[in-house]
C-alpha cells in the first residue's frame, strides 16, 4: 500500500446478521402513528447510533494491523484511528457530561496530542475493538439509566452552551458517529475496494461494471476540464 498503487478492485461487503445491515427504515416505530412520544423518540435515537457504531467496527472485518493503520489521506485518516475516536468521543459525552465517567478511563483521553486518531504501537487492533465495545456499553447503559430531557454539562464547549439535554448528546452523537463511519467507508475502499454495509444501498455492479462506471467519471472530468479550450 503506497501513494502509487493502483485503484483496488470493488467488492460489495457482506450483509451481516447485525443492526448494521438492518437498513434505515427498520430501526424504530417512530413516525407509525401521529405524535412522537418520548420512549420512542429515545429508542429511534438509540438505534441509529448502535447501526453506524456497528457499521464503522464492521469496517475493520478482514484487515490486517497494517491496514487498518494505514493513513490514506494526507491527514492521516486511517479505519482503525477512526474507531478509537469514535470509542473516546463516546465515552466522554455519556460518561463524564452526565456524571457517569468509564471506569479505568485510559489517561490518552485527556492528551491534545492527536492520540485518539491512532493506535500506538502499544495497542492492538483486538484493545481497541474491546475498548470501543466497553465504551459502548457504557454508553448505552447511560442512555437507558436517563430521561431525554436529562440534564449534563460538557465541560470543553462554550460556558454559554455547556449545559446540556441528553436528547442533545445523542443527536450529537448519531451526528459524530455517522461522520466517521462515512469517512471508514471511504478509506477502506482505498485500501481494498470493500464498499457498502451490506444493506443494500450500494448499486449491484460486477467489479469490472464498477470499473468502467469509474472510466465514465473520469473521462467527463477530464472532458470537463477541457470544455473552455475548445472556446
Amino acid at each position: 500500500m503506497t501513494s502509487t498503487d493502483p485503484v483496488p478492485a470493488v467488492h460489495p461487503a457482506p450483509a451481516a446478521p447485525t443492526i448494521a445491515s438492518s437498513g434505515l427504515s427498520a430501526l424504530s416505530d417512530e413516525g407509525s402513528a401521529r405524535g412522537v412520544d418520548a420512549d420512542v423518540l429515545k429508542r429511534t435515537l438509540h438505534r441509529y447510533l448502535q447501526k453506524h457504531r456497528a457499521a464503522l467496527v464492521a469496517k475493520l472485518d478482514g484487515l490486517a494491523e497494517r491496514q487498518a493503520r494505514w493513513p490514506v489521506t494526507p491527514t492521516g485518516t486511517n479505519v482503525l484511528g477512526l474507531v478509537k475516536h469514535v470509542a473516546a468521543v463516546q465515552a466522554d459525552y455519556f460518561g463524564l457530561v452526565f456524571d457517569r465517567p468509564l471506569p479505568d478511563r485510559p489517561d490518552w483521553l485527556d492528551a491534545e496530542d492527536g492520540a485518539d486518531m491512532y493506535a500506538s504501537l502499544d495497542e492492538t487492533m483486538d484493545d481497541i475493538v474491546a475498548f470501543h465495545h466497553r465504551s459502548a456499553a457504557h454508553s448505552d447503559a447511560t442512555i437507558e439509566a436517563l430521561d431525554l430531557d436529562a440534564i449534563g454539562v460538557v465541560p470543553w464547549w462554550p460556558e454559554d452552551r455547556r449545559q446540556v439535554t441528553l436528547h442533545r448528546i445523542l443527536v450529537h452523537m448519531v451526528t459524530e458517529t455517522a461522520r466517521h463511519a462515512g469517512h471508514a467507508d471511504i478509506v477502506r475502499e482505498m485500501l481494498d475496494g470493500l464498499a457498502g454495509d451490506g444493506d443494500g444501498n450500494l448499486a449491484e455492479k460486477t467489479a469490472d461494471e464498477w470499473v468502467a462506471w469509474r472510466e465514465h467519471l473520469v473521462d467527463i472530468a477530464e472532458r470537463s476540464g477541457l470544455r473552455n479550450l475548445d472556446a
